[in-house]
C-alpha cells in the first residue's frame, strides 16, 4: 500500500524542521536544538537510521544504570517513586532513546505494578528483559514475560495448581497481550489456565513443579494437546488475530492515538509482522513511511506525562532530580513501574484535563524558575540561550519557537508572544532588580509561555 512507501523528500513535500521535530517526538523524547539542526541537515533516511541503531552504551552509563541491581541500593520494598526515578534517569541519559520509547510502550502493554509485586528487583528484572527485546522478536519477549517472576506474582500465576487453576494469566495473555477481545472464548481461557499450573517463584526465579501441573489434554482454539504454558503462548502467536492486534497498538503509539486505522491501511504491516514478529522492522517501516510524515500523523497524539516532562528537560538541555521528576509525573497520572491496572494507562486524550493541564504548566514553571528550589536551576533557558549565543528579543523568540514548536503555531500567537516581550520592557519591576535580573525574568517568562502552548502538549 502506498501509505507505507518510504518517504522521499521532493519540492512538493520537502524535509523540514517540522518533520524533524515530529520524528524526534515520536521516536524519542524530544530533541535538543543541535539534534534538530543536524536532522534537517542529514535528511530523514540518515536520521531514522541513527535513531533505529542508537549509540553504544558507555561504560559509565552501564555502571550507573546498573546501580538498581544491587540489594543494598534496592531493597524489596523500595518505594515505587524510586523505581520510577531510576527509569526516568535512564531514559534521559540513554544513548538509544527509541529503545527506551519502546520499552515504556511494552511496559504499558505488559502492565505490571510494584504496588502488588512488592519485589523491586523482580520488576527491574522485567524492565531489563523488556529493554533487551524491545526492538526485537516479540515471540521471545512474550515467552519471557510469561515466565517472568514479576508477572507470575502480578497475575497470580504462581498460585495456579493442578485442580485449582487460576485464570488470570490465561485471560490477559489473550485479551491484552496477544489477541484482543473477541478472538477467543471463555472455554479457551479455562483450558489454557490448566496449562499454566505448576509454575512458581523461588529465590527470584521461575520454577516448574510437574507435580502441580495439570498434564491432561486441553483444547485451545479448537486444537487438542497436553499443553504446557509455552505451548499456549505459541498457539496465541499462531492465531490470525495476533499480528493485527499488536500492529494496531504500535500504530497507536507511533502514528496516531486520535483516529482508528482501517484494516486495509494496516494490512501490509500486519503481513510484515506476521513473518517473524520483528518489532523493529515494523517500527522502522512506520517511521520511514509517507503516512508517518503526513497530516494523518502530524500532531495526532497527546504527549504522555513522561514524554512531556522529559521533552522539557531534553529541549532545555538540563537536568532535574529524577525522584522529583517521578513525583511530578505521578501527579500528571503516570508512574513508571506502577500502571493503574493490568490494562495499563489509557493514554491519548485521557492524559489531559483541567487539573493535569494546570499541573503541566506548574511543572514547566518549576523547572525554569529561580524561585522554586525543588528542581534547582538546572533547566535554565537563560543559560541555554547563552550557550547558543542567542541575544535580543526577536532572536530569543525565534530560537524558542524553533526548538519547542518548530515554528508550528499561528502567526497571531507568535505576535502575541512578541507583544509580551515588547510590553514587558516598560513593565514595573522591583527597584532592587538589575537590568540582568529583568532580562532573565523576561526570558524565563516567554519560555514558560511557549512551553504551555497547546501545540506543545501534542506529540
Amino acid at each position: 500500500m502506498s501509505a507505507w512507501r518510504e518517504y522521499t523528500p521532493d519540492s512538493t513535500n520537502p524535509w523540514t524542521l517540522q518533520k524533524a521535530g515530529h520524528l524526534y517526538r515520536r521516536a524519542a523524547f524530544g530533541a535538543t536544538y543541535a539534534q534538530l539542526e543536524q536532522a534537517v541537515k542529514d535528511g530523514p533516511k540518515a536520521t531514522i537510521s541513527k535513531l533505529m541503531q542508537g549509540e553504544p552504551e558507555s561504560a559509565d552509563f552501564v555502571a550507573t544504570s546498573n546501580f538498581m541491581s544491587t540489594p543494598a541500593a534496592l531493597p524489596p520494598t523500595a518505594a515505587t517513586t524510586r523505581l520510577a526515578a531510576w527509569w526516568l534517569w535512564r531514559i534521559r541519559n540513554s544513548p538509544h532513546p527509541l529503545r527506551e520509547k519502546l520499552s515504556v510502550f511494552w511496559h504499558n502493554h505488559f502492565a505490571t505494578s510494584q504496588a502488588k509485586v512488592q519485589q523491586a528487583q523482580y520488576l527491574v528484572g522485567m524492565i531489563r528483559s523488556i529493554h533487551t527485546h524491545a526492538l526485537g522478536d516479540f515471540r521471545v519477549l512474550l515467552k519471557e514475560m510469561t515466565f517472568d517472576p514479576a508477572m507470575l506474582i502480578w497475575l497470580d500465576a504462581k498460585d495456579s495448581k493442578k485442580g485449582q487453576p487460576n485464570e488470570n494469566y490465561a485471560r490477559e495473555l489473550m485479551e491484552l497481550f496477544s489477541l484482543g477481545i473477541g478472538n477467543y472464548t471463555e472455554a479457551d481461557i479455562r483450558e489454557a489456565a490448566r496449562a499454566f499450573t505448576g509454575y512458581d517463584v523461588k529465590n527470584g526465579k521461575m520454577v516448574f513443579d510437574p507435580k502441580q501441573h495439570d498434564d491432561g489434554e486441553k483444547t485451545v482454539f479448537g486444537k487438542k494437546g497436553k499443553y504446557q504454558a509455552g505451548d499456549v503462548v505459541k498457539l496465541c502467536l499462531g492465531h490470525t488475530a495476533c499480528a493485527k492486534f499488536l500492529v494496531k497498538k504500535l500504530y497507536r503509539e507511533f502514528v496516531s492515538d486520535l483516529s482508528e486505522p482501517s484494516d486495509e491501511l494496516l494490512k501490509p504491516l500486519v503481513e510484515l509482522f506476521r513473518k517473524n514478529f520483528n518489532t523493529g522492522e515494523v517500527v522502522e517501516t512506520m517511521l520511514r513511511s509517507e503516512h508517518f510524515f503526513s497530516e494523518a500523523a502530524y500532531r495526532q497524539k497527546v504527549k504522555s506525562p513522561v514524554e512531556f516532562a522529559l521533552g522539557l528537560v531534553t529541549g532545555l538541555e538540563g537536568t532535574a532530580g529524577p525522584e522529583l521528576l517521578a513525583l511530578a509525573c505521578d501527579e500528571l497520572g503516570q508512574t513508571l513501574g506502577a500502571p493503574p491496572s493490568v490494562k495499563g494507562w489509557d493514554g491519548g486524550p485521557t492524559w489531559l484535563n483541567a487539573q493535569t493541564l494546570l499541573t503541566r504548566q506548574n511543572l514547566a514553571l518549576a523547572l525554569i524558575s529561580t524561585e522554586d528550589n525543588r528542581f534547582g536551576k538546572r533547566c535554565d533557558p537563560v543559560k541555554l540561550l547563552a550557550t547558543h549565543k542567542v541575544t535580543g528579543d526577536a532572536e530569543t523568540l525565534d530560537f524558542l519557537l524553533k526548538l519547542f514548536l518548530q515554528n508550528d503555531l499561528p502567526m497571531e500567537s507568535r505576535e502575541q508572544l512578541a507583544g509580551y516581550l515588547k510590553q514587558s520592557l516598560s513593565a514595573k519591576y522591583p527597584s532592587f532588580w538589575t537590568k540582568q535580573d529583568i532580562a532573565e525574568h523576561r526570558t524565563r517568562t516567554v519560555t514558560h509561555l511557549v512551553l504551555t502552548r497547546p501545540e506543545f502538549q501534542l506529540g
